[in-house]
């Protein structure tokens, strides 16, 4: 059965891609809108026609309200653009990869089906942002192309060859483009998993794709080329740094998280500063001086990763039912977000003992995030720590998630990976709790 609005767009012979004037009636009075006609969304009822106006937001205009509507401009095919994997290279310039996975970084609207997609030959980047083609040589790859939420460990494991490949082939430096929900996850499994980094390795992505006027995608691409040539041998995110096009901040891999849904200014370092403020104008300015520095030497990837790990988190009336149901289905780690300085009811500590017994790596974090766990204070982390829980300082619990799969692809030995959960590997752990760390 056809819908209203497709009727409606046969019957005025409405392509995607063409550019309409609709006349509505709002009561007494009549409305005028000029814009694009988008693909109806096929989930929704389709009694709306979907413009996306000058301005790059779209409208929904009910078709019932439409008085008239007449076609200025029928939609031009796209011309087609030839795959060259490079541009002409330019003397003196530093080397950096782009590796795509998703997001909407440097992407583009697609009229036909209304979708934005990556942009991914070096001509389509070229066009989007070209300011980083005077930065460095840019030699762009798309890996795969999947929403942030697919993301999963054996897709850490490629982007950890792929990048270590660049940089040992002789790239400056590497970008990846990635959806910034799960950026945090991955930025920590790089981390760990690309062992003696010499070059810098930086996860960059946008709130808003870059069919928005409100984009961030160019300005956070540009700043995170500048880091990808810089000094710091590190995994970062660099995304913007307040609400205003004036700088992005790099955040260390291990120490950042998104916070907010929608800002441009999601990311922030917990627990710690950020390495550095990048300003539009090129300059970097470092916060810190303890960073890893660029040096010479071949990239290792060490990619062993135990994918039965799981988050748990603790809230009032949680049980240990959720814990044995793990045991019971074979998980070797789980990480509590606990409360406060680490805890969990009293009552779950049988569930905790009978994991550890089982040979389950139990971790311990904090759900609130700044801070760190201590479970020496009450009672109830006392007999955690005694159940054989491993308390894990200030990390945060996506990083601690996949620390904990990353050791324990290394050994199942409960001593050890205690021992290597509170090794500080990539600056996940802060030796002690900064009084300027907190919403810095």
């Amino acid at each position: 059965m056809k819908r209203k609005v497709d009727e409606f767009m046969e019957r005025h012979g409405l392509g995607v891609g063409d550019l309409v004037r609709v006349v509505k009636r709002e009561g007494d009075e009549r409305v005028t809108f000029e814009g694009l006609v988008m693909p109806p969304y096929e989930l929704s009822p389709g009694e709306t026609l979907t413009i996306k106006l000058d301005n790059g937001y779209n409208i929904g205009v009910l078709i019932d309200a439409i008085e008239s509507i007449e076609i200025l401009e029928k939609a031009k095919e796209a011309p087609k653009m030839e795959f060259r994997e490079v541009l002409p290279r330019k003397e003196g310039l530093p080397s950096v990869t782009i590796l795509g996975t998703g997001g909407t970084i440097a992407s583009r609207i697609d009229y036909k089906t209304g979708a934005v997609h990556a942009a991914f030959t070096a001509e389509e980047l070229a066009k989007a942002v070209p300011e980083i083609f005077d930065i460095a040589n840019i030699t762009p790859k798309l890996l795969f192309n999947i929403m942030s939420e697919d993301m999963k460990p054996e897709y850490w494991k490629r982007i950890a060859h792929e990048t270590a490949k660049a940089l040992n082939s002789g790239e400056d430096g590497v970008v990846i483009a990635h959806g910034t929900d799960t950026m945090g996850y991955t930025a920590a499994a790089l981390s760990f998993m690309l062992r003696n980094l010499t070059k810098p390795v930086v996860l960059v992505g946008s709130q808003r794709s870059s069919d928005r006027p409100s984009s961030d995608a160019a300005m956070n691409l540009i700043c995170a080329t500048r880091m990808a040539v810089s000094d710091v041998a590190e995994v970062m995110v660099v995304m913007h740094g307040e609400t205003s096009d004036t700088y992005c901040l790099a955040h260390r891999g291990t120490k950042v998280r998104k916070m907010h849904t929608s800002r441009r200014d999601t990311f922030r370092s917990i627990n710690d500063i950020p390495i550095a403020k990048v300003w539009t104008d090129g300059k970097i300015e470092y916060l810190r001086d303890d960073y890893r520095k660029r040096g010479e030497g071949e990239v290792e990837v060490d990619d062993r990763f135990e994918e039965k790990v799981a988050i748990l988190k603790i809230y009032p009336g949680v049980t240990g039912e959720l814990l044995e149901f793990l045991v019971d289905r074979g998980y070797k780690g789980v990480v509590i977000e606990g409360t406060g300085l680490g805890h969990t009811p009293n009552d779950m500590i049988p569930a905790i003992e009978r994991a550890v017994e089982n040979g389950v790596a139990v971790c311990m974090t904090s759900q609130c995030l700044y801070g760190r766990v201590n479970l020496n204070v009450y009672s109830t982390g006392r007999r955690l720590l005694k159940a054989g829980v491993i308390p894990c300082e200030d990390m945060l619990p996506e990083t601690a998630y996949v620390k904990l799969g990353w050791v324990l692809g290394h050994t199942d030995d409960l001593e050890e990976v205690g021992r290597m959960m509170l090794t500080n590997y990539a600056g996940e752990i802060t030796p002690y709790t900064k009084y300027n760390t907190y919403l810095i």
